[in-house]
């Protein structure tokens, strides 16, 4: 186990590249995230409740549900935190790649790094299928619960969906463009197994992807897309969102050159931990309401 997940949420920054990059897409889904730092802070604004008995006994509930480890949350929790550590070294690559791409002498480089492009829309694509597979961990489902998945994302509100717009937002449309959707599905379609196996961030979090083979993991992560790939496309359209309205807004908050997405994509990658961030505010948030009903 990691650290409790009242040190977790009482240790969530309140500044930096993640915090600023995440207030940058409030134009996305105004007033829908709030940083919610401090285990007790969160208690009371979920729940609305003042009397500190009863706040300390929320805790104390909510803290023994997610030592339970029959219970998914520290699997959830794993998910997140592993999904943002492997996609801040496929921004390392990438980066490198680019620069080996624009300094003559160092051409050698691309020659030892993913091809950006490729590797980016697997990121997203294995990062999209976390989210569904922590959802299910956190809800006590089965893991291949595409459908359950599809029905509660269209009620995503808060942190969590604060999560997917930043993964349509910083994974697909400022590194790949307005049709990222239906590249990262052309892309696993034309793909063999080993392919995926070889990605960095799939091998972080492959065992937890289900499938009983690479083959058959393969087909999940093309479903999971595929199935999904409606809600991403009327997320963009609905929201009237292109890279360049992402750069603008983002430039407002973290310093960063208008005209170099592919570097910003990278940056990104490397320095906005996002779904950790925001992945520990929905693991609080899910276990102080269940906390609370079971009271």
């Amino acid at each position: 186990m990691s650290k409790p997940i009242y040190e977790l949420v009482d240790q969530l920054p309140t500044r930096g590249v993640t915090v600023m990059s995440l207030r940058a897409l409030d134009f996305v889904i105004p007033k829908q995230w709030d940083n919610l730092v401090g285990f007790d802070h969160t208690i009371r604004t979920v729940t609305r409740e003042t009397d500190p008995a009863l706040v300390k006994q929320i805790a104390e509930r909510a803290i023994a549900l997610y030592n339970d480890k029959s219970q998914g949350y520290q699997r959830a929790l794993w998910l997140y935190q592993t999904v943002d550590s492997a996609s801040g070294a496929l921004g390392t690559a990438a980066l490198v790649n680019k620069i080996g791409q624009d300094i003559s002498f160092l051409g050698v480089l691309k020659n030892l790094t993913p091809k950006p492009e490729k590797a980016q829309t697997l990121d997203l694509c294995v990062k999209l299928v976390v989210e569904l597979v922590a959802f299910c961990q956190i809800n006590g489902i089965p893991g291949d619960s595409i459908g359950d998945f599809l029905k509660a994302l269209a009620d995503y509100g808060g942190e969590s969906l604060m999560r997917m717009a930043a993964l349509v937002c910083f994974d697909g449309l400022v590194p790949l463009g307005p049709s990222f959707a239906a590249k990262g599905l052309q892309t696993l379609k034309s793909m063999q197994p080993s392919d995926l196996t070889q990605n960095s961030t799939f091998k972080a979090v492959g065992s937890m992807i289900p499938g009983d083979s690479p083959k058959g993991q393969l087909h999940f992560v093309t479903e999971s897309v595929e199935s999904t790939k409606g809600w991403m496309e009327k997320f963009v359209s609905s929201k009237n969102l292109t890279p360049d309205a992402v750069v603008d807004n983002l430039s407002k908050f973290v310093d960063v050159s208008k005209d170099k997405f592919d570097y910003i994509g990278a940056f990104l990658d490397m320095y906005s931990k996002y779904y950790e961030h925001t992945g520990i505010q929905t693991l609080a948030r899910r276990l102080i309401e269940r906390a609370v009903a079971e009271i």
